[in-house]
């Protein structure tokens, strides 16, 4: 069934509330040394699977502008739903700070940075702009990779268990990325803390860094292995409705449609 667009908006607006209030707040609880790198990453992790699992068939669940722009470039979402989506990404991310701060206090919160993802800076684990955002877009290719794989791809085995996949992602990412970028491996889940909190420094390292991992790992996804001769959607429908669990249109060569 089709979702209206207030639907789909809705669900990336609380996907990525969501991600922001417990992800971010999982570093500001590892801050005051009740978590650890563990914990974070599990946060992480678990947040991004059960929302994919909870409304990944409203929206497609991306919950992150990066997705939602690697979808654009490879034909799975349209240029108005993909500008109407990083918006209410970035929206439910500054609710989500928002959320943060109210539950835990503004103390609290503006001394502990709001959980804002940082480039390591001094220190042995000292890494320059450009290592950070290389960081940030391998990181990211993975997710849109698996992405990709469990849920765009018709031809894709684990489509219903897809957000267990991108969740595990998530949390490999975080437990590699976490001491050196924060490991962000999302627009969203920057903007919305720093936001809150006024803090942009190397703010565009998690645009540049995560958005061309994405389209990387999209373009490469979609055009070898999904539209390769004789795959079930060589002839895909163009501009479908959106990336891992929405409902898309594919056409295979001699059988009938299939729906992701």
């Amino acid at each position: 069934m089709e979702r209206s667009m207030a639907e789909k908006l809705t669900a990336e607006f609380v996907g990525a509330l969501a991600l922001i209030f417990v992800g971010a707040g999982s570093i500001v609880a590892a801050a005051t040394g009740a978590s650890n790198l563990v914990g974070i990453a599990l946060a992480h992790g678990l947040v991004i699977a059960v929302m994919v699992s909870s409304v990944g068939h409203v929206s497609g669940a991306h919950f992150n502008p990066a997705v939602t722009i690697a979808a654009f470039f490879t034909q799975k979402i349209k240029g108005s739903d993909t500008v109407a989506y990083i918006l209410a990404q970035l929206a439910g991310g500054v609710a989500g700070a928002l959320l943060l701060r109210a539950a835990l206090g503004s103390r609290i919160a503006d001394a502990l940075n709001y959980g804002v993802p940082e480039v390591a800076q001094g220190g042995q684990l000292n890494i320059s702009n450009g290592q950070a955002v290389l960081i940030e877009a391998v990181l990211t290719f993975f997710i849109v990779w698996v992405i990709f794989a469990t849920a765009v791809d018709p031809e894709g085995a684990f489509n219903k268990v897809a957000g267990l996949a991108i969740g595990f992602t998530y949390t490999l990412g975080m437990l590699f990325g976490q001491p050196f970028t924060g490991a962000a491996m999302n627009p969203a889940r920057h903007f919305g803390p720093a936001l809150a909190g006024g803090l942009w420094d190397n703010w565009w390292v998690y645009w540049v860094g995560p958005v061309a991992g994405g389209i990387v790992a999209a373009v490469i996804y979609d055009t070898l292995i999904i539209k390769r001769p004789g795959s079930a959607a060589e002839h895909e429908v163009a501009h479908g409705n959106g990336a891992h669990g929405d409902e898309t249109t594919r056409v295979a060569e001699d059988g009938p449609e299939l729906e992701m």
